[in-house]
């Protein structure tokens, strides 16, 4: 079954995970431990290590750290979310060095998502990685900082609120992601700045404002009304 994962023929991959993850875990796991370590298909190698999430093993988290060095962009991607929902704070001086060198077009945004957990709780080196993303929301690919906006918003980060409204403000593919961060993250003095954009931007951003807004609970009814129609 394990072998079958990379085939081309979706039904049959779909069916190889569909036993993989019915076996019994002492049987699956060691399996999976070997395929995600040794087997000569990438792709099998990838949802192996997928698939080994689902058995909640401890030793599931030791091949996620050798993912995270792997040629695999697929590995990578999956080992850098893992962690996004495990954070662990000794792997944080490996992220900072990775995010000035992680080019993978779906790795990166995983990192980042990754960072950002690490960067929720309170403390030293919690600073560390908020500083990392702040540094990240103003350079690079705007693909690449859609995700830093997005990540922010997700986790609240009202350290962000600044910077990213000095983004909502700049015309651009960036400016409805932003907002919908600022409505996400609910630091109330947002508003002013949401309230300004509904004056000014396109008519194609004013959904994403209206949400932010409503994200705020100020207006709901009128903004859901107006998303609606």
């Amino acid at each position: 079954a394990i072998d079958n994962l990379g085939k081309l023929d979706y039904a049959v991959r779909a069916n190889a995970s569909r036993i993989v993850r019915r076996t019994p875990a002492a049987q699956a796991v060691p399996a999976l431990l070997q395929a995600v370590a040794e087997h000569a298909d990438g792709y099998v190698r990838y949802r192996a290590l997928v698939l080994l999430t689902a058995f909640n093993d401890p030793r599931t988290k030791d091949s996620m750290r050798e993912a995270l060095a792997s040629p695999n962009d697929r590995l990578r991607t999956v080992a850098y979310s893992f962690f996004e929902h495990n954070p662990d704070r000794d792997l944080l001086p490996q992220f900072l060095t990775a995010l000035d060198k992680e080019q993978g077009q779906f790795v990166r945004p995983s990192l980042v998502r990754a960072l950002a957990a690490l960067a929720a709780p309170a403390g030293e080196e919690s600073a560390r990685a908020r500083q990392a993303l702040l540094r990240e929301v103003a350079r690079g690919e705007d693909f690449f900082r859609s995700a830093v906006i997005e990540a922010l918003g997700d986790y609240k980060a009202a350290y962000a609120v600044d910077a990213i409204s000095a983004i909502s403000k700049l015309d651009g593919p960036l400016q409805d992601d932003a907002a919908l961060a600022l409505g996400k993250i609910g630091a109330p003095r947002a508003l002013e700045t949401l309230a300004g954009l509904q004056q000014s931007v396109p008519r194609q951003t004013q959904p994403s404002v209206a949400a932010a807004i409503c994200l705020l609970g100020v207006n709901c009814g009128s903004h859901e009304g107006y998303l609606i129609n």
